[in-house]
């Protein structure tokens, strides 16, 4: 087990290195000079130098990068915000809470509809609600969630006055971003419990539970469902990283103070440590997420670590 485990954090490393030196890369590239940002279009060419030359702009993108990884290592430092002028790590705290209540909130939702409509779908394979459901999680994943947002806020916000349309630190606030967020976890977690279910439900020994007497909610639960559930684990898993990651255009269309919505307004203002930052920050969580789930697996199936 614990050679299992060092072996993903040293795969969680090297991940993480690959991450920040491609989003170094890009923003390096990236067209937009942010000292012109920071000082005005009316700040003197000198000025520009300067604060070019403080901020070590002047130097190669290798020496840039190398401060910049050897300043995470030996100090854990990301940096300071160009815009703010307060550390990076302080700006994406400030604002990370948010995003782990919504991203939780999120895949619990997708948690406890998916399951249960794979499992109603499975047992029903074929039949007309098996039908609904696959039709439903199609709709699901193809929909945007940006659109799925803004049509929640149209009907539920504008033409019912039922919940908030914005803002983020209360129940009914938090119900249609988690919802929206939730619909495409909700989705993908449905058609694998049904396809997994399917592959364990023709297997001789769930024909041997049924002729020994149990019932068939017996059956399905402890026989079924128990034997499906790595594969199910594995993108519940998947999903919740997603989530963290992927709640930029959730909180942007439900106005939260979240680190995707951060990443955006940072963006716009060539905040680049911020963005290198935000993105480095979005990739561990997901890969700890992602090392979560090996470990699961682990513990659920104990030949995975032998292998």
């Amino acid at each position: 087990m614990l050679k299992y485990t060092s072996k993903r954090l040293a795969y969680l490393i090297l991940v993480l290195i690959g991450v920040s030196f491609l989003v170094f890369l890009l923003l390096y590239m990236t067209p937009g000079d942010p000292v012109r940002m920071m000082l005005g279009e009316s700040a003197t060419p000198e000025a520009q130098a300067e604060l070019r030359e403080e901020l070590g702009l002047n130097d190669s993108f290798l020496v840039q990068y190398g401060r910049y990884m050897k300043n995470i290592i030996v100090h854990q430092d990301l940096g300071t915000s160009y815009a703010t002028k307060r550390p990076v790590l302080t700006e994406i705290m400030s604002v990370f809470p948010n995003t782990v209540t919504l991203a939780t909130a999120a895949i619990l939702i997708a948690i406890v509809l998916g399951v249960i409509l794979g499992i109603i779908s499975a047992v029903k394979q074929n039949s007309l609600i098996d039908n609904a459901v696959m039709v439903l999680a199609l709709i699901g994943t193809s929909a945007p969630i940006f659109w799925i947002g803004i049509l929640m806020i149209m009907f539920f916000s504008v033409k019912l006055r039922w919940l908030p349309p914005s803002g983020f630190g209360s129940f009914e606030q938090l119900i249609m971003p988690a919802l929206a967020l939730g619909m495409q976890s909700t989705a993908v977690i449905a058609r694998m419990t049904r396809s997994s279910m399917l592959e364990v439900i023709r297997q001789d020994y769930v024909d041997t539970a049924r002729a020994k007497g149990q019932k068939e909610s017996v059956v399905i639960l402890k026989h079924v469902f128990r034997n499906a559930l790595i594969p199910v684990i594995t993108v519940i898993g998947l999903q919740f990283g997603t989530l963290l990651g992927g709640a930029m255009l959730t909180e942007v269309v439900f106005s939260i103070p979240g680190v995707g919505r951060l990443m955006i307004e940072s963006i716009k203002q060539r905040d680049f440590p911020v963005v290198q930052g935000s993105v480095l920050f979005v990739a561990a969580c997901f890969s700890l997420v992602n090392l979560a789930v090996d470990l699961l697996y682990a513990v659920v199936d104990p030949k995975v670590s032998k292998e």
